[in-house]
């Protein structure tokens, strides 16, 4: 059957994955629980039909609010079948961003996990008076259950049953379908809105180059409330290949074992953290062991893939596979060859790395604002180039303005902002081209290569977008403080270049009785570095903890226009600024390389 819809996957498991026992796997209680194709359907209809008992109505807004788990599916189905709006939210955001999106989203009811994330939202919904709209999967004194929604679907279906048909029929693929809300310049998040063809036009490109079948197993890692981990979740279900949800980030490699996955999906970080695991695991062997391990791992670092190696090179792979590789890949199971990943800069080591031992790393870019596909790389020429973010899906098109910046059109740009019209305008030009805000160019005329962020927002490793504007902004209140720049782009966690206040910090340096002949002097002092770290731990208190400044550098000079690390009306000069401290950054960011 044709998939146009989000919810027709419904209808294809009907018709293709109907005896499936395990459509999802998830851990509950220290134990695997599945739930079959037939109950996923079932408790899908059973959700719609108690939503409309409760008045919820076509284009109404919900929000999720949860750990990866079935139940999450069951939901955005029930949703999806009714013309209600999902909104996914990360259960680490800040209690200010939070209330913000409760009220600009319009939520009529709001999805949560767990105890501990009730208790950090339970405050912000009783501020703006809506505590009455929280639902719980797990069980909580005095909340209401999910499954009162799921009890009064089954009591009231026969009576709703017509209606939820009658839904279906009448929403279109270019219905809005969900809202994700992202990060904006100002610190504010904005609302993506994506209609469902946004959606599936973007999963069904990726099970085409995933090729997962019914027979395998998928472990999802990323957050279903990302994009990206949406994408996969679906794309996984189109194949009707059986989803199981890792308990944690701390659990992933006993959930591999204990699934054995034929693949599943990531963000560099974490592929950074099982590489330098590996690493570490490596050097602790003796004599011929080491030896030989590090000799495996050059021989990754060279790799090509077999179309484009000599004679010699594949044999020397053979050997390194056998004696090293093959222990790499038990670690993840023993049978995962293909793995998502995206929502920021892969390290084109780590992806020659795994390739090298046969897990295959499908490299792909994109923003919430394009579903998030632009560009994916195959498993096989002639649409893969390793070192490049792979070529252009069907339907869509990218230009590389004059500046640089990449514009996209197609089925996966987004329908707009929620509620900023202005905005939308912003980012698409008087042709219709949706600008990135990504600088890169095309290899070849085919794949693509990110080189650059056009705006100051960056990404860390994790995919967590982070305002530095914002962040300098708010820390510059100290009056320890007088300039900060935040970094951290592409890496695992931001930081900050710090140039103090040092008229303030020599009057306090005077109080305590420091002595100091220069401000190099000032800065060397450990009470001064700990004077300022106890104001950006504050500062850090309020703030999601995927943007906490988790390390800092002092530095002895007073940025000014006059000296160059400010332009004529005062703002950061970031490239010079990052040109002129390249040591302390790279002390801040130092890894042990291979």
């Amino acid at each position: 059957m044709s998939v146009t819809r989000t919810f027709d996957l419904l209808e294809r498991y009907q018709q293709k994955f109907l005896n499936k026992e395990d459509a999802f796997g998830a851990k509950q209680n220290g134990k695997w629980v599945k739930y079959s194709t037939k109950e996923y359907i079932e408790f899908a209809y059973q959700v719609s039909y108690g939503l409309l008992s409760l008045g919820i109505q076509k284009g109404d807004k919900i929000i999720s609010i949860t750990n990866n788990r079935p139940e999450w599916n069951f939901i955005d189905m029930g949703m999806a079948l009714i013309g209600v709006v999902h909104v996914p939210l990360f259960t680490s955001l800040s209690t200010d961003e939070y209330e913000f999106i409760f009220e600009h989203s319009d939520a009529k009811l709001i999805f949560i996990s767990d105890k501990i994330l009730y208790n950090k939202i339970a405050p912000v919904v009783k501020k703006i008076n809506k505590d009455e709209i929280i639902y719980s999967f797990d069980i909580i004194d005095d909340v209401k259950n999910w499954k009162e929604i799921l009890n009064s679907g089954k009591e009231s279906a026969v009576y709703y049953k017509e209606d939820v048909e009658n839904l279906k029929n009448s929403i279109h693929e270019n219905d809005f379908a969900t809202l994700i809300y992202t990060s904006g310049t100002t610190g504010t998040s904005k609302g993506v809105m994506l209609s469902h063809k946004n959606m599936v036009q973007n999963f069904i490109a990726a099970a085409h180059v995933f090729k997962l079948s019914e027979n395998d197993k998928f472990l999802s890692i990323l957050p279903l409330c990302h994009v990206g981990g949406r994408m996969g979740n679906y794309q996984t279900q189109y194949s009707g290949c059986s989803v199981y949800y890792a308990e944690n980030m701390g659990t992933i490699a006993a959930n591999m074992k204990e699934i054995k996955p034929d693949g599943f999906d990531t963000v560099p970080r974490l592929l950074e953290k099982v590489f330098d695991t590996i690493v570490a695991k490596g050097k602790k062997l003796k004599g011929i062991k080491k030896t030989i391990f590090f000799w495996a791992v050059k021989i990754d670092l060279k790799y090509k893939i077999k179309e484009e190696s000599s004679w010699w090179y594949k044999q020397k792979l053979i050997i390194a596979d056998k004696l090293i590789f093959t222990k790499w890949r038990e670690a993840l199971g023993g049978k995962s060859q293909i793995v998502g990943c995206g929502g920021a800069a892969l390290q084109p080591r780590l992806e020659r790395i795994f390739w090298a031992a046969d897990i295959k790393i499908i490299n792909m870019y994109g923003l919430t604002e394009t579903s998030p596909i632009i560009t994916i790389n195959n498993q096989t020429k002639p649409n893969l180039k390793l070192g490049t973010v792979g070529a252009i899906i069907n339907g869509v098109e990218i230009k590389i303005a004059e500046d640089g910046e990449i514009l996209c059109k197609g089925h996966n740009v987004m329908l707009g902002y929620y509620k900023k019209p202005e905005l939308t305008k912003q980012v698409f030009d008087q042709n219709g081209w949706f600008h990135t805000g990504d600088i890169g160019y095309l290899d070849k005329n085919k794949f693509l290569v990110i080189t650059d962020r056009k705006k100051e927002i960056f990404k860390l490793s994790t995919g967590k977008f982070i305002a530095p504007q914002v962040i300098e902004n708010k820390i510059k209140e100290s009056t320890c403080v007088d300039q900060i720049m935040v970094i951290g782009e592409h890496e695992k966690f931001a930081s900050a270049l710090i140039s103090p206040n040092f008229p303030h910090i020599q009057n306090w340096c005077n109080q305590n009785n420091f002595k100091y002949n220069s401000k190099e002097d000032i800065i060397q002092i450990p009470e001064v570095y700990t004077l300022i770290q106890q104001d950006v731990k504050d500062f850090n208190k309020n703030i999601a903890k995927t943007e906490h400044i988790l390390k800092f550098r002092l530095v002895a000079d007073e940025w000014t226009s006059i000296s160059g690390e400010l332009s004529p009306t005062l703002k950061l000069k970031r490239k010079f600024i990052a040109e002129k401290y390249r040591n302390q950054i790279e002390q801040i960011y130092a890894k042990q390389m291979v």
